[in-house]
Order: C-alpha cells, then structure tokens, then sequence
C-alpha cells in the first residue's frame, strides 16, 4: 500500500493549535485535535475535504490511537492486529486466521445459497465480496478495514467503545467510481457495502459502511509474508484525526444526537443478514 501524497497534506495539527501543511508520517505521530462539539468536528472535515481535494475522505471511530512500536498511529484490519498495542501477530497467528477466513468463506457461501440470496454467483466468484460480509458483520477477522462516509455515525461508533475519550480517523482514498474500486498506484480497493451485500441487509445502509483492502490483495497467509506489517496498515492513508469527550460533546451537539447502538445494529429480527451471520459464527465454531 503507498503512502498518501506525494505532497504534504492539510490537517490539523495539536500541537500548533490550527490547520497546517504535514506529512502523513508526522501526521500519524501528532496527537489528536481535539473538538468539542459535532459542528465544530464536521467544520474542520469540511475544510480539509476543500484543501485535500484530490481525495474523498472516510471515518474510522474508535475507543484509542493505538501505534505502532515506532509510535505512528496504526488502522490495521483485524487479521493483521496483535493482542498487545505496538506488536505485531506472530506468523503462525496470521496462518491460523487465514484458514478460519477459508473455513468461515465456504460457510457462507453454504448459507447463502439455501437462503436463496440474490448475487450467489457473484459471491462464489468474487473472494473480496465473502470477506466484505464476513468483515461487516463481525464474523472473523479479514484482511479488510470498516470505515464510513457518514461522520455521525463514526463519532457514534466511537463512543460506543471510548472510555473516557473518544477518536475519529479521516482516510484520504481515491475517487469511488461502482461498487468496488481498485487503485493499483494507490495499492488499495474499496468496496461500497450497499452495492455489494443484498438488499436483505440492512446494517450496510444504516452505517453507510465501506471497507478498504490492499491490492493487489493477498489471497494466503504465504503471500502475506512477502509484505512487511507497516506496508499493510491503512495509518498510511491518513489524513487528520480529533478526539472529544462523549459525556460533553453529545450534549453540546444539540441538533446532532448520537447514533445509539441498536440502530447502528439491527437485531435479526429487521436485518435478515444478520440471522445468516449468526449461522455462519456457529458453523465455525462447532
């Protein structure tokens, strides 16, 4: 995966208290910007879309800036992560998730077809679309990243998780065009979860989730080791990032209330994918 810009990017910077010109290196080491309110938040996302026009911009929320060990922040998908911040997993630990992904791969596909999902083809021929339902819908790890192009419900999707301070992560990828775009100069694909998952599934739409992969992307734990970790972290690919206290800033956000959870997670009941994702956790588990 390359490195954003070949020119340095606007963002904002803590420790100079305003916008300014970085590398994403010195991006990645910076600490957060803090905001204190929605507004304040999708005002500064506004003017950095207008400054890095050559990008659309994507929101990861999270509890932390987890970093790496030579402390740049780090947006590993999760079969890359370690159990320890600033570790990486050892070989064997990435060769075990590889084969649960083919095992939970073969599983889906079983459901899929006995519940007559339209795009069945489409999901036996296309690796890239079982590892975007199986990454959505939480169902092992994969070689693919969450992010969204709502900014709401990344703050949402933060607090849910934050103890005490919350993060959101700004991506700067190339333009969308379809239902997967692949960039071989950027070395990334995205995939536009409403295009991809059947109408059945609902929580793609309620999210507005999209999922980054490398690319050309890595089919086996094997070509896995022909990469080093830091080439495959999407902390490559970004642009700012802020933080806030929950506790104050939904409050002071007035006309922009949290996402509550349960919205954000349709239960079974109202999101058919979801009852298929469930069947597919317990066949991998048996």
């Amino acid at each position: 995966m390359e490195i954003i810009g070949n020119q340095k990017i606007w963002t904002f910077s803590a420790a100079s208290g305003g916008i300014k010109p970085l590398t994403c290196g010195a991006i990645r080491k910076e600490p957060a910007f803090f905001v204190r309110t929605y507004m304040e938040l999708a005002t500064k996302v506004a003017e950095l879309q207008f400054l890095n026009r050559d990008f659309v911009l994507m929101f990861r929320g999270q509890a932390g800036d987890y970093k790496n060990k030579s402390g740049y922040t780090s947006l590993k998908p999760s079969l890359l992560r370690a159990g320890v911040p600033g570790k990486v997993p050892k070989d064997s630990t990435i060769s075990a998730r590889f084969d649960k992904l083919v095992e939970a791969e073969k599983a889906l596909v079983t459901e899929y077809e006995a519940r007559k999902y339209i795009g069945r083809d489409r999901l036996k021929r296309q690796r890239i679309l079982r590892w975007a339902i199986l990454q959505h819908y939480e169902i092992c790890d994969t070689p693919l990243l969450d992010v969204t192009q709502s900014l709401r419900i990344a703050a949402s999707f933060a607090t849910h998780h934050a103890n005490g301070e919350a993060f959101i992560f700004v991506l700067g990828i190339p333009h969308i065009s379809g239902a997967i775009t692949a960039s071989a100069e950027a070395g990334i694909q995205i995939v536009r979860l409403a295009s991809v998952c059947p109408p059945a599934a609902v929580r793609p739409h309620i999210q507005e989730g999209y999922l980054l992969g490398e690319y050309p992307e890595f089919a086996s734990a094997e070509q896995k080791l022909l990469y080093e970790h830091a080439e495959m972290d999407f902390g490559r690919k970004l642009v700012a990032k802020f933080r806030f206290t929950p506790e104050t800033f939904w409050k002071k956000s007035g006309s922009f209330p949290q996402i509550g959870k349960q919205a954000l997670y349709p239960p079974a009941t109202e999101d058919p994918l979801s009852g298929l994702a469930n069947a597919v956790k317990a066949a991998i588990h048996r």
